[in-house]
């Protein structure tokens, strides 16, 4: 008959891979911190793609675990850090022992606060291994808490935009219930950070505690807390660990506020400042674009010299661009919106057919309208009768592709302009949209 996991053996087997622990932690440590530096670079390269592609789904998934990482990593780091100091530590005192104040024959006052405030060197060892477990678990911990704010505000998004979505009347109904649902989630979440700001305080008082039961079980149903609910209680009862975990998070905030601390050089040109005919930004010129991994901003041109007698243009697609589109030209508005995610496992192939030939139909009047859409202007030259093509570049991204000739144009330095026309108030006004300083020279 096999024996219960409870007995007296399994504890002392638990007991003794509490000890021998420190290894897996840093041999898992090494690995993970490895692991999660070398997917940094890839992770926010598709987080820009998602972001340049109008992905908001692939770029708020990759954002989270961007920002997974990032704490896994900190902590991951911290944690190795003092493992190292701990080992280090454990060293000195097969060497040295424990440290003998009577050998420093320092005056009485430096002795008796040293004698207080150290101790023994046993016990410094001891809270070292003490933090080093604790940082370790820690990590995990912060990433399911870090999900369950993501999850959070996921569904508040939702909420939100389910009640402001527009209902005819047969379905207010559902509007009353969404803001049903918001009332009680806010009520949900202020109880839950309160009871977390006071470790447990709503689950002690009898009152309290039958109120915020079933806001608790809501709370905890939508934030997957079942995964981790042992490890959070297992931190509240430790004094120790109450309090690292405390610490933690005041340190997540600076590092995010430190890294958002930038350095200008100027006090008359900034790095954000948009390109212009006196500053130039790589993400217009495409050769500088491929050197540094980078996309497309708004615009781009081949690179800041052109010594061809053309010069070709990429604009960037996004949803406003298409929406003052469509408003630019009313007879570009069809019924059925298919941008976004779609589901295509059952569909009605003649609704199908019939819905592609109207697109068809509609592309060219759509790259027509571009023409008058877009306004494109070298120095104080406009370009009539400008033709664009939809296309994807390089960097995969999609836009519009067109080309003019600057033959025309003297040597030396130019500004091309680029010019949109936007939906304000039920009315359409042309802005600037991008401008692109380049170099002309001719190839002889």
């Amino acid at each position: 008959m096999q024996e219960p996991k409870s007995s007296k053996s399994f504890k002392e087997w638990l007991d003794h891979l509490q000890q021998e622990s420190w290894q897996l932690e840093l041999v898992i440590s090494g690995f993970s911190i490895f692991g999660l530096i070398s997917v940094f670079e890839p992770l926010s390269y598709q987080f820009s793609l998602a972001q340049n592609l109008g992905n908001t789904i692939k770029a708020n998934l990759i954002m989270i675990t961007l920002a997974s990482c990032s704490i896994l990593s900190l902590n991951l780091i911290i944690h190795v850090i003092l493992r190292g100091l701990w080992i280090g530590a454990l060293g000195l005192r097969y060497v040295s022992g424990d440290i003998d104040f009577d050998t420093l024959n320092y005056y009485s006052k430096f002795d008796k606060f040293l004698r207080k405030r150290i101790g023994s060197f046993d016990k410094f060892i001891e809270k070292l291994e003490n933090y080093c477990s604790i940082i370790f678990a820690t990590s995990f911990l912060m990433i399911f808490y870090f999900l369950a704010f993501f999850i959070c505000t996921l569904l508040f998004a939702l909420l939100i935009k389910f009640i402001t979505t527009s209902f005819d009347a047969e379905t207010i109904a559902l509007k009353i219930l969404g803001i049903v649902l918001i009332v009680i989630f806010l009520i949900s979440i202020l109880l839950t950070l309160i009871d977390f700001a006071t470790l447990g305080y709503l689950k002690k008082k009898k009152w309290l505690a039958i109120i915020y039961y079933p806001f608790y079980r809501f709370i905890s149903l939508i934030t997957l807390s079942f995964l981790y609910r042992s490890l959070v209680y297992n931190f509240l009862d430790n004094k120790l660990g109450r309090r690292i975990s405390f610490i933690l998070f005041p340190l997540y905030i600076s590092v995010a506020v430190f890294s958002a601390v930038k350095f200008e050089s100027s006090n008359y040109f900034f790095n954000e400042n948009a390109s212009s005919f006196s500053q130039t930004k790589p993400s217009h010129y495409e050769n500088l674009i491929e050197e540094n991994k980078a996309f497309v901003d708004l615009a781009s041109i081949p690179s800041k010299i052109i010594t061809t007698p053309y010069l070709p243009i990429f604009i960037e697609f996004d949803d406003d661009i298409e929406d003052n589109i469509v408003s630019f030209n009313k007879d570009l508005e069809i019924e059925e919106e298919t941008r976004g995610l779609n589901i295509n496992f059952i569909s009605d192939t003649d609704k199908n057919k019939s819905f592609d030939s109207l697109i068809k139909n509609l592309q060219p009047i759509y790259l027509k309208t571009l023409e008058s859409f877009f306004t494109i202007t070298i120095d104080t030259s406009k370009y009539k009768d400008v033709e664009y093509t939809f296309t994807k570049n390089r960097f995969k991204q999609t836009g519009f592709e067109t080309v003019i000739k600057i033959t025309p144009l003297k040597e030396g330095k130019h500004l091309l302009s680029i010019d949109k026309h936007i939906n304000r108030k039920d009315s359409l006004i042309k802005v600037s949209h991008v401008k692109i300083p380049f170099w002309y020279y001719k190839n002889d």
